[in-house]
């Protein structure tokens, strides 16, 4: 049997958090990618031009989807999020993930509750659907009994741990609702798609009705996205939100 350790305290969170870590990104990156097409390796002397210059042929490739010369870009995210929200980072596979990982290190018992601004209460079919603000009971209920259960399933888990189980088998105990941490690295067109999927914007062409968990993490990715690419950024706004 193994020794007891000291474990970590208890946290609770209702915030989601990313950083841009690295980034090749450039409203000319576009430009130069475009060009070859027609012009070869005179191309190239659009590499680190002024990509204002050019402002006409952005919006035209963002309207008529052409979208491969908005994947010679890359952005790499640190995020912090629920578990669950990663789950859904997996339905889109056009963009690279490495997550901690359970089986090498004891996870900390950061997990998630709602705050009192989510909406809780679900209203319509599945398709066509919105969402309510719950009562107060309803929310005071939501948040106790998150709570109760976080609480109980971090105690199962080093109690396990401290009898020597390994923390492979030992996670299984944990839910959902515990943060984790992962890198995703994403072009510009990949971006796109995922925020045309996962944003709720009156500006879209096909509206999305993303969970607003994952939503707050896109809003955080979509700032930085417009920032290193303004051009782009307003032209997938022109474009009514749809990826090129």
């Amino acid at each position: 049997m193994s020794e007891k350790t000291e474990h970590f305290p208890i946290q609770f969170r209702e915030d989601m958090t990313v950083e841009l870590v690295k980034a090749s990104a450039s409203d000319s990156d576009v430009i130069w990618a475009a060009r070859v097409s027609t012009a070869g390796d005179k191309s190239l002397e659009s590499v680190g031009s002024d990509a204002s210059e050019a402002a006409g042929l952005i919006n035209y490739l963002a309207r008529e989807r052409h979208g491969s010369p908005f994947e010679h870009t890359s952005m790499t995210f640190f995020i912090s999020a629920p578990i669950f929200v990663f789950r859904e980072f997996m339905r889109h596979r056009i963009a690279s993930y490495n997550e901690e990982s359970g089986r090498y290190r004891e996870l900390r018992p950061v997990f998630y509750v709602p705050s009192k601004e989510r909406k809780l209460v679900q209203v319509g079919k599945p398709g066509a659907y919105t969402f309510v603000d719950g009562t107060t009971e309803q929310y005071t209920m939501t948040v106790a009994a998150i709570k109760e259960t976080c609480t109980l399933a971090y105690e199962n888990y080093t109690k396990l741990l401290d009898v020597g189980v390994a923390r492979e088998v030992a996670r299984a105990v944990l839910p959902v609702t515990l943060y984790s941490s992962m890198y995703v690295t994403m072009n510009a067109r990949a971006l796109m798609n995922f925020l045309s999927l996962r944003t709720s914007s009156e500006g879209s062409h096909f509206p999305s009705y993303p969970q607003r968990e994952i939503e707050m993490v896109a809003e955080q990715m979509e700032a930085h996205f417009a920032q290193l690419m303004p051009l782009t950024y307003g032209a997938f706004q022109k474009s009514g939100r749809i990826a090129p």
